[in-house]
């Protein structure tokens, strides 16, 4: 088996054959090591590595294994841990030149889970500045730039996850999500992203009291990213607004024969393009062939509903960075400025309007929920931007049409805002720039089991990526 083979193997099959003895955490250990060597210097998805402890730690696992002890649920997998979240003792830089000097006193959460769970954070992903951009470039690492076309954007801001994940470069990773940071990376990289409703996972403060935002799992499978959530998920004494009791999802699942889907292309005012859409077009066809009914809805949202998401977005997390413009406005990026200037101008009246638009969607949204299992669009109007787009300062056109440079190619940011919605973001296939596009399947509130059926039948019928030359980048 080769480096390769060994690198894009899915999690579940490493951890099968950890336990059957014919693969060893230090081999696959070892293999992602040299793949993270290799693809540095083009893709540049990583920020800190921590290769020496990681392979001590692929050693004690790899010694549980040959005694046939008891092992954990990550036993030995190598886990990309976004660079926003927090290690104690570890260096954690958001992406900012601001924080390029901070240690973490403290384990986030979440990290803490995937650690006592036998993952092995061997590197930290890269993020856009604050996590603020659908892009991942920062003025402290750089440009990180899609496996699959080197000239595009990975997406963000997760994009250092989706890039590793698509690259071979780490078996799962973690992502989080406020507009979309999960689902626009997993798509244009070809992966799965999951958001599960708000809640379910906890986060850190002061922005587990963010509706928005959700961290969660990206995979390259669907089992893997059911894998991590399971870790990733459940109450936490420091986290008022986890759900109790955990929810743990099944890795099989019944297939959805009788189903019934909702689908919209463009939500009402996206545009789309035609790659987009003929892939779209596509994967509904397979969920018809798995026995589903189809359904286009109008949900009667229109451009305003995405305005109202910025406008939250900037009240809250552009109030936040805004405290950062006195000291440190010259070591900003232009995108992560821009976001804090606004901030700045925000207004509690413009932010209590967006709450009212947010509870108007789901009074479309909800009733229609009500008549089907599942919802589905497209993941990205656009396959991706370019690597070093820049918003706040770059204009957009899709199908010749100019759109809004910051989310109006990202369809994710409708669903922060109906944040008690799982959403799972899977591959649809490939433009014709080799950038791959992804379908967003949305369940009804806190029914995170029914979009895990549905992307499993879809996963399990259009068969995995990256199993073979053919259907993994050419790096």
């Amino acid at each position: 088996m080769t480096d390769l083979d060994l690198c894009y193997m899915p999690a579940h099959e490493a951890l099968r054959r950890f336990k059957a003895k014919t693969l060893s955490p230090v081999e696959l250990m070892a293999a992602t090591i040299r793949r993270v060597e290799a693809t540095a210097g083009t893709v540049n998805a990583l920020t800190y590595t921590h290769f020496d402890e990681a392979m001590d730690f692929a050693r004690k696992a790899e010694a549980k294994y040959a005694k046939g002890a008891a092992t954990r649920a990550l036993e030995g997998l190598p886990v990309g841990i976004k660079d926003e979240s927090e290690i104690k003792g570890k260096p954690t830089s958001s992406g900012s030149l601001i924080l390029k000097d901070h240690v973490a006193d403290r384990t986030s959460t979440m990290n803490a889970r995937i650690m006592r769970a036998g993952g092995i954070v061997h590197a930290r992903t890269a993020t856009p500045e604050f996590c603020c951009s659908a892009t991942t470039w920062s003025r402290l690492w750089g440009v990180t730039r899609n496996p699959w076309s080197l000239e595009h954007t990975c997406g963000g801001s997760s994009g250092g996850a989706g890039a590793s994940l698509a690259s071979g470069t780490s078996s799962i990773a973690t992502g989080s999500d406020i507009g979309g940071s999960i689902r626009i990376p997993a798509a244009a990289c070809g992966v799965v992203g999951y958001k599960p409703p708000y809640g379910r996972n906890p986060d850190d403060p002061p922005f587990n009291l963010d509706f928005f935002c959700h961290t969660g799992p990206m995979a390259r499978t669907v089992t893997d990213a059911i894998l991590l959530q399971n870790v990733m998920a459940g109450p936490s004494p420091q986290d008022i607004a986890t759900l109790r009791p955990k929810l743990r999802l099944p890795l099989d699942y019944k297939p959805i024969r009788g189903w019934k889907i909702a689908f919209s292309m463009d939500l009402g005012f996206f545009e789309i393009d035609p790659d987009v859409r003929r892939n779209t077009l596509a994967a509904l066809d397979t969920f018809r062939d798995l026995g589903a009914e189809i359904v286009e809805v109008d949900l009667g949202w229109k451009w305003e509903t995405l305005q109202a998401g910025m406008t939250y977005l900037e009240h809250l997390f552009g109030g936040y960075l805004s405290a950062l413009l006195a000291e440190h406005a010259d070591e900003m990026t232009t995108y992560a400025r821009q976001f804090a200037e606004k901030g700045n101008k925000s207004r509690a009246l413009d932010f209590v309007n967006s709450l009212e638009i947010i509870n108007e969607m789901y009074q479309s949204f909800g009733p229609i929920m009500e008549k089907y299992q599942a919802f589905i669009c497209p993941t990205n109007a656009l396959p991706a931007v370019s690597a070093d787009f820049d918003h706040s300062k770059d204009t957009l056109t899709i199908d010749g049409k100019t759109v809004n440079p910051m989310l109006g190619w990202a369809m994710t940011t409708p669903f922060n805002m109906l944040s008690r919605c799982p959403v799972i973001s899977v591959p649809s296939g490939r433009a014709r720039s080799g950038v791959p596009t992804g379908i967003q399947i949305v369940g009804r509130s806190y029914r995170d089991a029914d979009v895990f059926r549905a992307a499993m039948a879809y996963e399990t019928a259009r068969g995995l990526w990256y199993l073979d030359s053919r259907s993994r980048p050419s790096l």
